[in-house]
């Protein structure tokens, strides 16, 4: 069969899938949720809740709110020398923020305070990384809403594009609720929610929000 002929026939797919994704090109979802279609069975993000809080031409980087590791903040406190003055610190969760750089800190939280790193990401979120941050959660003095996640997720220039038109996520703008006071277990579907969907019935011929 001569090219041109196997073009035609596979060209009306080929044509949906380039348009789909020079349309996720021209949007920034920066401080939206990425919510995993169930159909995502990659061990890193099943069922994850991502908070986007970089998207633009050269790629984006999002931080999982969704799935606790198996330690409290203390401890992570006490191997960096800080004094715990506020025994609740201890208990709180520390998250997997994603499999890039799994040593390194993100504290997400509703702007407050003045830290040495601090990006303000939408009008009631920001993220931190600076060491100044912790040594205020660990006395009592840090920001009263904020969630602590090792490691991010990040995606090269194209990649979130084409895995949006591939329909492997959901997008929808966020609500800073979801994250500071909704349960880690509840936050995938109240994600979804938000879109008026249960995601336990989604298949992957399903849209984007």
């Amino acid at each position: 069969m001569p090219f041109f002929a196997v073009r035609e026939i596979f060209c009306p797919q080929i044509c949906e899938d380039e348009r789909k994704i020079n349309e996720f090109r021209n949007m920034d979802l920066t401080n939206q949720f990425l919510i995993a279609m169930p159909t995502l069975r990659d061990p890193n993000f099943h069922r994850t809740v991502t908070y986007l809080c970089a998207h633009n031409q050269d790629g984006a980087m999002g931080i999982i709110i969704n799935r606790p590791l198996g330690l409290g903040l203390g401890e992570i406190l006490k191997h960096m020398d800080m004094e715990v003055r506020d025994p609740a610190v201890n208990y709180m969760r520390v998250f997997y923020g994603g499999p890039i750089q799994p040593e390194r800190g993100f504290v997400i939280h509703r702007p407050s305070g003045k830290w040495e790193s601090m990006l303000p990401v939408g009008d009631d979120v920001a993220i931190a990384t600076s060491r100044d941050i912790l040594a205020a959660i660990a006395a009592g003095t840090g920001p009263a809403n904020a969630i602590v996640a090792l490691g991010y997720a990040g995606w090269a220039a194209g990649q979130l594009e084409k895995e949006m038109a591939e329909n492997v996520w959901l997008s929808v703008p966020i609500d800073s609720h979801i994250i500071f006071e909704v349960p880690f277990e509840k936050r995938w579907k109240s994600a979804a929610q938000m879109l008026g969907i249960d995601p336990t019935l989604l298949s992957g011929e399903v849209g984007h929000g």
